[in-house]
């Protein structure tokens, strides 16, 4: 009898060990940063893969996050101007992977400078300064870097902080970017106007099927000399938290915007949360078919056809916070209740 109770304990000493190896948690996702400051970018891996880059090309005039690339390897960010590919657009040349930025600050363009594919004489520069820091942890990475905006004559308008947050989770990727912007000497005055302000400008696969003819890049990247009237490929859609479709998203409010479509085989979506406590909350969007994905708080001239308006301004020696999250899913679409999970966990999570 003490024989079969000894040989039990032992079976019951065994399976418990059998189990507690076979139901381990998964491993995190490894988030590392590569630096290449001769090439002037920090690239950022999950599992060894590139996602992301946060790099500031002389050519862009501001720092930006480029390429994006979903869990499944797709690119979901246009590719022109810095590596133009076959069968997209070249229009926009300052629309360069996810950026911040603003086309009234003092009365000087820093969203369009570069659009002509040089620095404009009333162009503003967001110029990268610092790299403070990047570390990362259990699935989490952080990238901290400082920025000066300057005017066309290289006066300095503002400091800017801005903490990017990388996580993974499986299918899902996020970037929330936390920018503090701290005026100079002077007040700096954000002029009412559509051109603004955090934004994304996406693969061809993503847009929204144009009515019209496009001219897009041929395989030597260069225009084709007619225009494309077929949409191959082009599968995205807007919609928006207050359900809102398609192109008519654009001068709406919405606490999250998403846009989705297919890429290879590959169910994308990309979705930006706006912030409770960023001003003009909730964000109107400036949301084009052929492919901007932009949030602007501060455009109601052009949204609303001059209804209302709002002048914003940053007091000298003073500074406003700016919190945008991205959400980047491949496979299985997100449902409303998570989208919405997400966003409201983003609006508790930064103060």
């Amino acid at each position: 009898m003490k024989f079969r109770s000894i040989f039990a304990i032992l079976i019951a000493i065994f399976l418990f060990w059998s189990c507690g190896r076979n139901s381990s948690v998964a491993e995190p996702d490894r988030i590392n940063f590569v630096p290449n400051l001769t090439e002037k970018r920090i690239d950022v891996n999950i599992n060894g893969k590139l996602f992301t880059s946060f790099c500031w090309p002389d050519s862009v005039y501001k720092p930006i996050l480029y390429p994006v690339i979903a869990a499944s390897g797709a690119e979901v960010t246009r590719g022109f101007p810095l590596k133009p590919r076959e069968g997209e657009r070249n229009d926009h040349i300052h629309q360069v992977g996810i950026w911040l930025n603003y086309g009234k600050v003092n009365g000087f363009d820093f969203w369009g400078n570069g659009y002509r594919g040089f620095k404009e004489p009333n162009g503003g520069v967001v110029k990268h300064t610092v790299l403070e820091r990047f570390s990362s942890n259990k699935g989490k990475g952080l990238l901290v870097s400082r920025e000066e905006w300057v005017d066309p004559n290289g006066n300095f308008l503002l400091t800017e902080r801005t903490e990017y947050h990388f996580v993974s989770q499986g299918g899902v990727r996020i970037i929330d970017r936390v920018t503090s912007l701290k005026a100079g000497d002077s007040t700096v005055k954000w002029q009412d106007t559509k051109e603004g302000m955090f934004a994304i400008r996406v693969a061809r696969q993503l847009e929204l099927p144009s009515k019209e003819g496009v001219i897009l890049l041929d395989a030597s990247g260069n225009p084709s000399a007619t225009k494309d009237t077929l949409n191959t490929g082009v599968t995205g859609n807007f919609r928006s938290s207050e359900n809102i479709t398609g192109e008519a998203v654009w001068g709406t409010r919405a606490k999250w915007m998403e846009l989705s479509g297919v890429i290879g085989s590959e169910r994308i979506s990309i979705i930006i949360c706006d912030h409770p406590r960023n001003p003009g909350y909730p964000t109107y969007w400036h949301a084009r078919g052929y492919g901007l994905f932009a949030a602007n708080p501060f455009g109601w001239i052009d949204f609303t056809k001059g209804k209302e308006s709002f002048n914003f301004s940053i007091p000298a020696g003073k500074s406003v916070k700016l919190r945008y999250r991205v959400i980047i899913n491949s496979g299985t679409p997100l449902t409303d209740a998570q989208i919405a999970s997400l966003s409201e966990e983003f609006g508790k999570k930064y103060k």
